[in-house]
């Protein structure tokens, strides 16, 4: 006699999860075999404009001599719309394999490898959350890659899977694997807006090894390129020149500058002056000091309580480095793996009022993950460019604020 078992319906599920991820992922990957080579003529393209302007021709320009950091010397030598940012000099060593080839050739293998990095950030979140392993990667791969925040990261081509994927691994393994910890801050580092609040926040939080050993492994991976660059420059003196030129044309563009109206900065003082209108004096590095300070100070105590309390802390500790300082609405990605085991844990206490308000924490923070192009449209539409531009930043800031409320209820 013949019997048939009845397929499980967990493995039903997780195939049509794929699939649907699959169909997204092919779509998200189109435009890094559609995009043009660049040329001054199409220098308005958005396509792959990251990999562009601070991967593809700064690595170029460094393998030709010259100091990719210094703004005239990159709008002069290549097709680039934006100055190339004070990302970590290991950067031009890390991502030299997707310079090499051709351009779309390289374009091509930096989003699958991107596309890869969403996939282990999925993996990682279902891990912390404590989901089922397999299904759990495959579910939340597949809304990252379908979300906004997901599909930017791979439509304009920026390096925020990698250290996202590098925060995760800071946060999830300090306690355990401190070494693991150490080099995923060292990642995290790439950007100096996410290394140093995490750096700041992990040695607060009492990981002084990880802290101290992720930013010493990013220093001494950065040092050689900087010593090259110091030589060929003809000394620190005029290598300081071109850092301090490049932070000078940094500040005063429309997508940079903190008191810009149509910046896409979701950090709290540029979001507070497109609400308002006004800019407090030192408005930056008072939000620094302050959205860290009392970060830092209600994590350790978060540290001190449950299992829960401490997922509220590893949110907290994400948002709060994102509010801090300069940041755009795709740099929440880092918060994935400590929003969904918050999420978890809201959904198993949804009857106790604070995880309540941590639940509606969570819901502003996937704002920006739900602002596709029709919803782009509708806002502009209905309130204009300018509320468009602002509605991630004020949903980013709140839901930090929420979390400042849960923690300072939460008893130690």
């Amino acid at each position: 006699m013949i019997t048939t078992t009845k397929p499980n319906t967990r493995t039903l599920l997780t195939i049509a999860v794929a699939v649907v991820g699959a169909l997204s992922a092919v779509r998200a990957l189109r435009p890094s075999w559609e995009v043009p080579t660049p040329t001054e003529a199409n220098l308005p393209e958005e396509r792959l404009q990251d990999f562009r302007d601070a991967l593809y021709f700064p690595i170029r320009e460094f393998l030709a001599g010259g100091n990719p950091y210094d703004p005239a010397a990159m709008f002069d030598h290549w097709p680039v719309r934006q100055n190339f940012n004070l990302y970590q000099p290991y950067h031009l060593v890390l991502h030299l394999p997707f310079a090499l080839p051709e351009y779309r050739i390289g374009a091509i293998a930096f989003t699958l490898a991107s596309l890869l990095l969403l996939g282990v950030l999925g993996l990682l979140a279902a891990r912390r959350a404590k989901l089922p392993l397999v299904l759990g990667t495959v579910v939340i791969a597949t809304l990252l890659v379908t979300s906004q925040v997901g599909k930017a990261q791979l439509y304009v081509g920026q390096v925020n899977p990698l250290i996202a994927v590098g925060a995760a691994a800071a946060l999830m393994a300090r306690s355990s694997h401190p070494r693991v910890a150490a080099l995923g801050l060292a990642v995290a580092w790439l950007k100096p807006q996410f290394g140093l609040p995490l750096a700041i926040l992990l040695f607060a939080r009492g990981s002084r090894r990880v802290a101290l050993g992720g930013t010493v492994i990013a220093a001494l991976a950065s040092l050689p390129v900087v010593g090259l660059l110091v030589y060929r420059g003809g000394g620190v003196g005029p290598f300081l020149d071109v850092i301090a030129a490049n932070l000078a044309h940094a500040s005063g563009t429309s997508y940079g500058a903190v008191d810009s109206p149509t910046a896409q900065r979701v950090d709290l003082p540029a979001v507070f002056f497109r609400v308002t209108d006004w800019l407090p004096p030192a408005a930056e590095l008072a939000a620094l000091v302050g959205v860290l300070a009392a970060t830092a100070y209600l994590a350790r105590k978060l540290d001190r309580g449950d299992e829960d309390g401490r997922s509220v802390a590893e949110l907290i500790t994400c948002v709060g480095a994102v509010v801090a300082m300069v940041h755009q609405p795709g740099d929440v990605l880092i918060a994935v793996p400590a929003m969904t085991a918050v999420a978890a844990v809201c959904w198993r206490r949804r009857k106790e009022r604070d995880w309540r308000i941590a639940g509606v924490a969570v819901l502003a923070l996937l704002v920006p993950f739900a602002h596709l192009y029709f919803v782009n449209s509708a806002i502009i539409g209905t309130f204009g460019q300018r509320v468009d531009v602002t509605v991630d930043g004020v949903a980013i800031v709140v839901a930090w604020v929420l979390l400042v409320v849960v923690a300072a209820r939460k008893r130690a």
